[in-house]
């Protein structure tokens, strides 16, 4: 906790507040120097409160892409009345972190019945059947080094057929992010796969 508190600005001082209020202020007019500002004083912690409840790096680090995201998009509706920056910059870094928890739990229960499926032979010929299995095993070997969050939209699609905007009603994630995480996780695997040939 001290490491944060070391990590923290004196928002106590009004100037700061102010300071930061006008970050925002120019922020909702999509400034981009004026996040890279915000994102440079607060990811550091940021990403430590994340990484303290999701436990993992790459988790954290999509926590915090995630909060100045939502950052650019709302930076409008923020009201100086109603909290500080810091306060609200926390508030947004824990939900988010909370709810990649909890789509976390959904990969598991979705990767535990997987495996308890039985799988059934797709053609007669014995020597296929010994290819597609060897296939099969190194795909579900790959998809398990790629990021969480990233394999469960790989799943949804390629598993369960669901489009992009299905996958994004089902996760709550916007619709670029999905394309995205899709996009990576197709990536990292044909990497994976490619170090195995």
């Amino acid at each position: 906790m001290q490491n944060i508190n070391k990590m923290l600005l004196p928002v106590d001082d009004q100037s700061a507040k102010d300071e930061e209020a006008a970050l925002l202020a120019k922020i909702a007019q999509q400034d981009q120097t004026a996040l890279a500002k915000l994102y440079d004083r607060y990811a550091q912690v940021l990403y430590a409160v994340a990484f303290k409840i999701v436990g993992t790096v790459e988790e954290a680090e999509e926590v915090v892409l995630d909060v100045f995201h939502q950052v650019w998009k709302t930076a409008q509706r923020y009201d100086v009345k109603r909290g500080r920056v810091d306060t609200w910059l926390f508030m947004l870094t824990r939900s988010r972190s909370l709810d990649r928890l909890r789509a976390l739990e959904r990969i598991a229960q979705a990767a535990a019945l997987t495996k308890t499926l039985p799988t059934q032979p797709l053609t007669i010929d014995p020597e296929e059947d010994v290819l597609i299995g060897e296939r099969r095993a190194r795909v579900l070997a790959a998809l398990s080094q790629i990021p969480p969050a990233q394999r469960q939209v790989l799943e949804m699609a390629y598993y369960k057929g669901l489009t992009h905007v299905e996958i994004a009603a089902q996760t709550g994630e916007r619709l670029g992010t999905v394309k995205t995480r899709i996009r990576l996780g197709l990536s990292k695997l044909r990497q994976i796969l490619g170090t195995w040939e």
